[in-house]
């Protein structure tokens, strides 16, 4: 990645490994790049695989801009016992038969669209400040509400024996162990996660992504920060322009498309702010670099 600086900054693709957790990886790439801010889009469980968008430096204030949408993740759901984590790492808490595939799509069908999904037990989410997974460690079932996600797609692929293989495109914030679960009580059944891995956030891909093998033997290479959010339009500014952004200053709006935000990038294309436009003005709400 050649030499690490405290000012680098950029975007990194992580393929990250079963076994360890998101923020191992942060601190694997905080070693390697030689940044201590450093961070992430969206969290993986850990015995999950795949895609971690990581931004550094200066970049890490750009996360909130990042379109993430939507998720997309190679799954293998097991019928036959449900867990108390909803995943392989639990322990068993009741079992039954294999379902019949019609009795599978049927409940598919359920749990795609706008869904109301109770979130795991052993999860993040917090009642009353407690932590669900800590309640839950304790042996205390907190009562959790359910969060609307939206599953835009299953694509089922093989089965065999108690297990399917599914590819699911779903919005932020949705559970597939959660799924894998309800799809076991849809169908009569139980089930759980027995792996899962990302493959796509947004425009971003685990094709892409480095391994923590490449990471370490300095075989990477970070992305400038523009790559970042490249669903937003483009602005190129003239000096004069550049100089009013820098000091936080808005620009006149010259026949951008009506967008609420805009990139604005230096004549060597570098990212230099992000811009929200109010009437005719492009007002800067985050600059990069220093004056």
């Amino acid at each position: 990645m050649g030499t690490a600086t405290s000012d680098v900054s950029g975007l990194l693709l992580v393929d990250k490994p079963a076994g360890i957790t998101s923020h191992d990886v942060v601190a694997i790439v905080r070693r390697v790049v030689g940044s201590q801010r450093v961070g992430h889009t969206g969290t993986l469980d850990p015995f999950a695989t795949g895609l971690l968008v990581v931004l550094v430096g200066r970049g890490t204030r750009l996360i909130p801009y990042i379109d993430g949408e939507p998720k997309v993740y190679d799954a293998t759901i097991r019928f036959g016992s449900e867990t108390d984590t909803d995943d392989a790492t639990g322990q068993t808490t009741r079992e039954s038969d294999v379902p019949e595939d019609a009795a599978i799509e049927v409940a598919i069908a359920k749990l795609t669209g706008a869904i109301d999904q109770v979130p795991p037990s052993y999860s993040a989410k917090k009642v009353a400040g407690t932590r669900a997974y800590a309640a839950a460690r304790r042996g205390i079932a907190l009562d959790l509400e359910p969060s609307r996600i939206i599953v835009h797609r299953w694509e089922l692929g093989s089965r065999a024996g108690a297990d399917i293989a599914a590819r699911l495109t779903c919005s932020g914030g949705t559970y597939i162990r959660a799924l894998a679960r309800d799809l076991g009580r849809l169908t009569n059944s139980a089930a759980h996660l027995a792996a899962l891995r990302r493959v796509r956030s947004g425009c971003f891909v685990v094709d892409d992504a480095y391994t923590l093998e490449q990471l370490r033997a300095g075989d990477s290479k970070m992305q400038p920060l523009r790559d970042a959010i490249p669903s937003i339009p483009t602005r190129r500014l003239a000096e004069p322009e550049l100089t009013r952004v820098l000091h936080g200053n808005a620009i006149v709006a010259n026949g951008e498309p009506l967008a609420s935000r805009v990139a604005l990038i230096d004549d060597e294309k570098a990212l230099v702010a992000v811009a929200e436009r109010e009437g005719d003005e492009l007002r800067p709400k985050l600059v990069l670099r220093d004056v």
